[in-house]
């Protein structure tokens, strides 16, 4: 894969949950790595587990993150695709989250460090 030789992948030491929350009203938004996602059924938030609010309904703890190094362009096709084609390959679950300026790839904590590793041998720079 040619287009993986010039991807960079940054892990974060960061340990997220991935939550159901009644609201926003107790979740920093300001703190880093802080994601939120509502829709017409329920409000998501993506945070670290330490700030995890206290009007969670439901929670997954144990998550490890990575992010693509840079800037991506909204014309750029194929990336996150590229990224979980080998992760499923290698029976290695995840959970994306795009923001304007890049996308961040989550896998539980017991398979993160084999993650990169695999990514790795397909051509990604683990930064």
């Amino acid at each position: 894969m040619d287009k993986t030789r010039s991807i960079t992948i940054e892990p974060l030491e960061v340990k997220l949950s991935v939550c159901k929350v009644e609201d926003y009203s107790q979740t920093d938004i300001s703190r880093p790595l802080c994601f939120t996602g509502c829709t017409d059924e329920e409000f998501s938030l993506v945070c670290p587990t330490e700030t995890v609010p206290g009007n969670t309904i439901e929670r997954d703890d144990g998550w490890r993150a990575f992010r693509i190094v840079g800037v991506l362009d909204f014309s750029l096709v194929g990336i996150l695709a590229g990224i979980s084609e080998v992760l499923a390959a290698n029976r290695i679950g995840l959970f994306a989250v795009s923001t304007y300026n890049t996308d961040y790839i989550l896998t539980k904590e017991d398979n993160f460090g084999r993650a990169l590793e695999v990514l790795g041998s397909e051509g990604y720079t683990i930064k």
